[in-house]
């Protein structure tokens, strides 16, 4: 640790040294030569030249640091390095001709950041190689072959960069394998490799593009195996899609079936519900028409208790005329009585008379007369007694007839209560017999519309709201419980709530 602390604390100083030695060169040369206006913007470019340099150094060590290399960065910072060079150089030119110390002096002032330029690389490796020890070291080709084979070097290094080969003795081994396999070749054919398949000459066409003579030979025996593998795995991919459609068919069949098994319960149970609801509205029907019936007997005895009432009618006009000849008979027995008083003063008067003419008649006359007139009183107090029982007779009838009026009254009430009642009868059997036409056309037009037991019995429900009203907290929940055989209060309750939110939107059976 102490030893990477004194490198890095080295490469710093050396880089101040570098940037010391060529700032003020630079930043001179700059001002004259390079027709900046001032010395003062000479060194403010060899400072942004400097600076910039340092920067992309940063830059690169610390995305290596990272294992995020940028490989292209390094370049820039080389032409910045070499322009640093040339300037420092160029300041330290001769005004006149050259000689050898002048080259000795302009190549010394580009020492320092050629230094500093390699010991950043080597650095740079060293980051790398300590942060990925298993990145495969490239091997450089050596120097002495570049002087000895440029070309041929050359092409050697352009395959190594093309083909991601990093090693050299690889490389080499590569080409001797080549060349001794064309040899190989031309001694098989006598030196006509025309004669050769296209197979043969697989190592020579395919080394342009990285393979060996090896890979380039099992190039035909790979492709026919990876043929083969893909016609098996078509073939494995067809079995799976046949196995699959034959699985899909088995299974659409088995759904069928299900289907078919559960569309034959559902049709028995609304062919059972269908026969229950016909015998409901067949009995309903028979209801209706027994409460016709009924009704019908009813109007009859209507008829009956109308005509009664018109005999009571007659009865009653009866008394009343005999109530009327009663008063006849009173007003006439007052007139008799009022005859027999008249003759009762008369008899008085004639017995004033008698007196006054008693001493003209004779005793036996008088008393004659005396007889007479008390014959007279009592046909009077005779009369008037027959009067008086005529009137009590009359006054009777009057009495009698008044109580048959009342009784005529009140059997004509009770024959319109009665008309009244069957009437309303008729009308609830009229209200019933459309209710079961209802029920009827409803149960129909559900048989057709094929609904399942719980929609019937919704729609039941709801037409039993209508029944009431329309309000369905007006139909109790007995009510449904009795008429859809359920047991649980609480399912009536579901079947009110969804007959409700029926009629809500706008079902009428």
């Amino acid at each position: 640790m102490r030893t990477a602390v004194l490198i890095v604390l080295a490469a710093l100083a050396l880089a101040g040294i570098g940037l010391y030695l060529s700032f003020e060169h630079v930043a001179v040369f700059a001002s004259r030569q390079l027709r900046f206006s001032s010395l003062w913007q000479g060194r403010l470019f060899a400072v942004g030249v400097d600076v910039g340099i340092m920067v992309m150094i940063a830059v690169d060590l610390l995305m290596a640091w990272l294992k995020r290399p940028i490989g292209w960065i390094r370049y820039p910072v080389w032409l910045l390095t070499a322009t640093t060079v040339v300037v420092n150089a160029a300041s330290g030119a001769p005004a006149g001709s050259w000689r050898l110390l002048d080259y000795v002096a302009a190549g010394a002032h580009g020492v320092v950041p050629v230094l500093f330029i390699v010991v950043v690389e080597l650095g740079r490796t060293a980051i790398d190689r300590v942060v990925r020890p298993d990145q495969p070291e490239r091997e450089a080709i050596p120097w002495l072959r570049w002087i000895l084979a440029p070309v041929a070097t050359g092409r050697i290094f352009r395959r190594m960069r093309l083909w991601g080969v990093t090693s050299y003795p690889e490389m080499i081994r590569r080409d001797q394998e080549l060349i001794a396999y064309e040899l190989w070749l031309k001694r098989k054919h006598d030196g006509d490799l025309s004669e050769a398949d296209e197979d043969e000459l697989l190592p020579m066409t395919m080394a342009p593009y990285g393979y060996t003579v090896a890979q380039a030979l099992a190039m035909p025996d790979e492709q026919e195996r990876a043929a083969q593998e893909r016609q098996e795995e078509a073939e494995r991919r067809r079995l799976d899609a046949e196995t699959r459609s034959e699985i899909a068919k088995s299974q659409a069949e088995a759904e069928r079936l299900r289907a078919k098994g559960e569309v034959e319960t559902v049709r028995a149970q609304i062919d059972g519900q269908t026969g229950q609801a016909r015998a409901h509205a067949r009995a309903r029907v028979s209801a209706a028409e027994r409460a016709a019936e009924l009704e019908q007997q009813a109007l009859d005895n209507a008829v009956v208790a109308e005509a009664r009432a018109r005999e009571a009618e007659a009865e009653r006009k009866e008394a009343q005329e005999r109530e009327a000849r009663a008063a006849a008979d009173v007003r006439a027995a007052e007139l008799e009585r009022q005859a027999a008083e008249k003759r009762r003063l008369a008899a008085e008067a004639d017995r004033v008379a008698a007196a006054e003419a008693q001493a003209i008649e004779t005793a036996e006359i008088a008393e004659a007369r005396q007889r007479a007139a008390e014959a007279d009183r009592a046909a009077a107090e005779t009369e008037r007694a027959a009067a008086e029982t005529r009137r009590r007779a009359a006054e009777a009838d009057r009495l009698a007839a008044q109580e048959n009026e009342r009784k005529a009254t009140a059997d004509a009430t009770t024959q319109a209560a009665r008309k009244r009642e069957a009437e309303t009868e008729y009308a609830a059997a009229e209200t019933r017999l459309a209710a079961a036409e209802v029920e009827r056309r409803a149960v129909e037009i559900e048989d057709v519309a094929k609904l399942k037991p719980r929609e019937r019995a919704v729609r039941r429900v709801a037409r039993m709201i209508l029944g009431v009203g329309g309000d369905a907290d007006r139909l109790p929940l007995a009510d449904i419980q009795a008429e859809l055989a359920v047991a649980s209060p609480g399912t009536a309750s579901e079947y009110r709530q969804e007959a409700a939110i029926l009629l809500a939107d706008g079902y009428r059976p």
